[in-house]
């Protein structure tokens, strides 16, 4: 998928949890929409290189948005706007082996569960061999301990998704929880129990009762793009 046009800067400070300030080369310094509603922990620290994106809609309050940043190792994606569409990409591209196959591929669709509650899966893939999918993504930006890990905070709705997805599966669904790893650290990906320990215990539950699949991939970043590399082993015991 390709970025729009990048400028570079450095992020002076992230406040307010959506602006960050990021100043230029030429030494302005401007207020960027922040578009991540995580902590963003050790994902951004005050000097840190970061590429923003310019648009000039008149609508918008702030004209720039924080598009990734570098920790050291290599560009972050922060914009979890971006994260959806990558795998969609690479999903109409049939390059994930596991969700290859459907004809239909459509994204933000309702799902209801059997006692009346809706919700919105990312992608719904459907008329293949295998049955219909719900697709939910999520954007890992955190790194600890050599691997990656999901969440960077407290998430009712990340447990939530997790248990649509179990009923789906019980509906006779598959239910795949992508986990989206959007930097270049980490040999694996695991949850994050130490940050939200019934995050963790909703995530093993669903998978050994209900047959909840997993899928942590890799986010490359280019010059100017982002897209899938590889798949990433999942640890959910420690």
């Amino acid at each position: 998928m390709q970025l729009p046009p990048l400028t570079n800067g450095i992020i002076l400070r992230r406040y307010k949890r959506f602006l960050a300030d990021i100043e230029l080369a030429n030494g302005e310094v401007v207020t960027a929409h922040c578009p991540n509603t995580g902590s963003m922990l050790g994902c951004w620290q005050p000097g840190a290189p970061v590429q923003i994106s310019y648009s000039d809609n008149p609508k918008r309050k702030l004209a720039w948005t924080l598009e990734r940043v570098d920790m050291g190792q290599g560009w972050i994606g922060v914009h979890t706007g971006r994260t959806n569409p990558v795998i969609e990409e690479a999903v109409r591209a049939g390059y994930i082996d596991q969700l290859s196959g459907y004809q239909s591929i459509r994204r933000e669709v309702t799902y209801q569960h059997r006692d009346g509650e809706r919700a919105r899966f990312d992608l719904h893939l459907s008329e293949g061999e295998s049955p219909d999918a719900w697709v939910e993504v999520k954007n890992v930006t955190l790194y600890q301990g050599g691997g990656l890990s999901f969440p960077d905070a407290v998430t009712l709705r990340g447990r939530k998704h997790l248990q649509l997805l179990a009923d789906a599966c019980g509906q006779g669904c598959r239910g795949v929880m992508v986990y989206a790893l959007n930097r270049p650290e980490g040999d694996y990906f695991h949850p994050a129990d130490e940050i939200d320990p019934e995050y963790g215990e909703t995530l093993r539950r669903v998978v050994r009762e209900s047959g909840v699949e997993l899928l942590a991939l890799r986010i490359e970043h280019g010059e100017a793009s982002m897209q899938v590399k590889s798949s990433v082993k999942v640890v959910l015991e420690r």
